[in-house]
């Protein structure tokens, strides 16, 4: 049987920090002693953080944190693992928790759309005059979301009002449900949402984590696993079905297996089966093969002959050039 004996915490808090850069410094330190792993961001307006430790250690940084009385109610999101879900421990000071760049931002601590629990949330999803809008990036989309939810194309978050007023057609008339990983995005999306004139305007409280660990809804109508930010990737969320919405880069086949392009200039996040990984070279196009700097080259150690009959295979060579 597989030993559980680590914990991944996902946390965040709107609250005044008088001081981010101290604060970081200190909490780095903290982290360190306590051999926690993870990303924490710190800001004026509050902290945002995963870390990965054993059980107890963890459990010693939850307590500390609730000793806190900046932190005595905030909500940790606990999921057990085999392992640390991350390298190394970092704590950076920051301008924003989330990346928006709003002329006027907006504080969930004053405005922000109304909670709705995974119960609430999930026969909300069902109605006729309800439109649920993704407040996550497309490649976290494409991997699973909520059955019927719009997708916007965006590649990072602070993208996401721009393409809101440019497809606000879609959304009027309608209540709007807003949802995310955690709920971090949606404090600050749902209350922009209600800035913009949305008169009724919901996010699902404590995200698409929360919702997967109901006991009730148990994750249902959710399609597809839950990109995380951490070596895991991928977690499951719905427990009555689990239902494949992710399709392979190179195939379209049905595929939940993400990579990063082996060309560290492009860096492109595929969904990628791993047979189709050996044979393009994890590279996302032929550029991105026949880059001086692939990594699966230098991985694998592949020889230019080796890369020649990959390239002929399909279909291309070191000199052949796409139109």
């Amino acid at each position: 049987m597989e030993n559980k004996d680590y914990q991944v915490l996902l946390y965040y808090n709107y609250v005044h920090i008088e001081d981010p850069e101290a604060f970081a410094k200190e909490h780095l330190q903290f982290c360190k002693d306590l051999e926690l792993k993870g990303r924490i961001l710190v800001a004026e307006e509050g902290i945002n953080g995963t870390v990965s430790g054993t059980t107890e250690q963890t459990n010693k940084y939850m307590e500390a944190m609730h000793n806190d009385p900046r932190f005595a109610n905030m909500v940790f999101k606990v999921d057990e693992h085999d392992g640390h879900a991350f390298k190394k421990m970092h704590v950076r000071p920051r301008k924003e928790l989330v990346t928006l760049r709003l002329e006027e931002d907006v504080n969930p601590l004053e405005t922000t759309g109304k909670y709705l629990e995974p119960k609430e949330f999930y026969e909300a999803m069902q109605r006729e005059d309800t439109i649920v809008v993704d407040a996550r990036n497309d490649y976290e989309y494409d991997l699973g979301h909520f059955r019927n939810a719009v997708r916007p194309d965006i590649e990072s978050f602070r993208e996401l009002p721009t393409w809101i007023q440019e497809n606000k057609h879609i959304l009027e008339g309608k209540k709007v449900l807003t949802y995310c990983t955690g709920g971090i995005r949606c404090e600050k999306f749902s209350g922009w949402l209600v800035k913009e004139g949305f008169e009724d305007v919901a996010q699902l409280h404590g995200g698409i984590v929360m919702y997967g660990k109901d006991p009730e809804v148990q994750g249902e109508l959710w399609d597809g696993q839950l990109y995380v930010f951490d070596e895991r990737i991928a977690v499951p969320v719905n427990r009555k079905e689990h239902v494949i919405v992710g399709v392979d880069y190179f195939d379209s086949e049905p595929c939940e297996r993400y990579v990063n392009c082996a060309n560290p200039e492009c860096n492109k996040q595929i969904l990628c089966s791993e047979e189709n990984e050996h044979k393009h070279m994890r590279g996302c196009s032929h550029e991105c093969r026949v880059h001086p700097r692939n990594l699966y080259i230098q991985e694998h150690d592949l020889s230019r002959e080796e890369v020649e009959a990959r390239l002929e295979a399909l279909g291309e060579s070191f000199e052949h050039q796409e139109a």
